[in-house]
């Protein structure tokens, strides 16, 4: 079971590579803050999060967009923390 976890979490690291610099830069602060240790659930909004393209996501992060769904949001806003 941890090796899935681990194979899931470096997955979701590797997604997170972004072409805009900023979107890196706020998700390498993030997975220094964070570490590897997400919840089921995260893991599920981080997925949803990255299948955005990169301007929709810098959006949200940057603050000039906003997302209903309340797991979306808890995300972007440890994201904007780090």
């Amino acid at each position: 079971m941890v090796d899935a976890k681990r194979a899931r979490i470096g997955k979701l690291k590797w997604h997170c590579r972004r072409a805009l610099l900023e979107l890196d830069l706020v998700f390498q602060r993030f997975w220094a803050r964070q570490g590897d240790d997400l919840d089921a659930e995260m893991e599920q909004a981080l997925e949803r999060l990255l299948a955005l393209e990169d301007h929709e996501l810098w959006e949200l992060v940057n603050g000039k967009a906003s997302t209903d769904d309340p797991q979306l949001r808890s995300l972007i806003e440890l994201l904007q923390k780090a």
